[in-house]
């Protein structure tokens, strides 16, 4: 099978699915923070929470569920900073999958990604892996948010975690960001072969 990516462009394409399917999975998994409520674990993503109280009308009092899902609706995640959170995280892991898969492509298609094209595509990671950064730099802005507040303690607060701690699947999203910046988008400069050109 013929390649368009030099010895590098594998390399990039190898590490830019790993980059992207790291900050993917970091997004989608509610474990950014971590803490507990009424006695049991409790851990929120930016779209996803895990063990919530609800009311048991049996016993007339509120207990502890605990599944993982997300929020009913785009309106019920418990605060406007993690809201846009999660647009800009999900659509910078959709930049970074999109560029994963046409390089992941490149290895087996002749022509797809030349030196311009594998530039543009490094300029695409970068803008992705920026656009999750600022996910995780706006993150802890909703950490004064009432549901917050009843896991990790009244002393939270925006960039105050209280009794909670930051979760593995936070550290995940960012890593593939940061790698994707800096690593992917200098390797992407180099991953196209020059073009031949055919007199016609």
């Amino acid at each position: 099978m013929a390649s368009s990516l030099t010895c590098a462009g594998v390399v990039w394409a190898l590490l830019s699915f790993l980059c992207a399917a790291t900050s993917c999975i970091g997004f989608f998994m509610p474990y950014w923070l971590l803490g507990s409520q009424m006695g049991k674990p409790v851990s929120f993503g930016t779209f996803r929470r895990c063990s919530y109280p609800v009311r048991d009308e049996a016993r007339g009092g509120t207990v502890m569920l605990e599944q993982c899902g997300r929020y009913a609706s785009f309106q019920g995640i418990p605060s406007l900073e993690w809201r846009i959170c999660t647009v800009v995280t999900g659509t910078g892991c959709g930049l970074l999958l999109l560029v994963a898969l046409t390089a992941i492509m490149g290895c087996c298609v002749t022509d797809l990604i030349s030196r311009t094209i594998g530039r543009v595509a490094g300029g695409i990671q970068f803008v992705g892996g920026l656009l999750i950064g600022s996910g995780c730099a706006l993150y802890p802005l909703g950490w004064d948010s009432e549901e917050v507040r009843q896991t990790c303690g009244n002393s939270s607060d925006q960039f105050d975690l209280g009794s909670c701690e930051i979760g593995w699947a936070y550290y995940c999203t960012g890593a593939g960001a940061v790698v994707a910046m800096l690593l992917c988008t200098w390797m992407a400069c180099f991953a196209g072969k020059k073009q031949k050109h055919y007199p016609y």
